[in-house]
């Protein structure tokens, strides 16, 4: 703490003995020690207190930025909620459209039971079509035929 060498504590020492007188001084060592205990404790608590004051501050800045981060988290998450809420109004209503276009069930079965009635009933009436006849094919040689001209006579 101080920078004081071996020989000046040796002259301090001698001037307080001569100063002070043999019979008190180890009184006043004792005093002195305790002082300087204290003084060094009393430093070590305003050190911690410092220390503890800037690691609060730096906690209340790190609580504050979170604070202001989760604020801004959740304005997000209520725009991207209004924005799901919209989309998904917007195919209820789609869907809404769709089943009111779509016929009921029974309706269309009742329909298709009507169709199939009316398709046996025609091919029960209806005499199934003649069969086409058969056309005939004609065969093309495969190699032209030579003509009476190269034939030789």
């Amino acid at each position: 703490m101080f920078d004081i060498g071996f020989s000046e504590l040796l002259v301090i020492g001698v001037v307080a003995l001569i100063v002070i007188g043999p019979e008190r001084l180890p009184k006043v060592a004792r005093t002195a020690g305790s002082l300087l205990g204290r003084l060094n404790r009393y430093v070590s608590q305003v050190k911690q207190d410092v220390e503890r004051d800037i690691h609060l501050e730096e906690l209340r800045k790190t609580q504050q930025s979170m604070q202001e981060t989760a604020q801004r988290f959740e304005i997000m998450a209520d725009e991207t909620g209004g924005s799901v809420k919209a989309e998904a109004n917007k195919l209820e209503q789609a869907l809404q459209q769709t089943i009111g276009s779509i016929t009921p069930p029974e309706v269309e079965a009742k329909a298709e039971a009507e169709t199939a009635a009316a398709l046996d009933d025609a091919s029960l009436l209806s005499e199934p079509p003649p069969e086409e006849p058969p056309q005939a094919q004609m065969e093309l040689p495969l190699e032209p035929e030579p003509s009476d001209a190269r034939k030789p006579a």
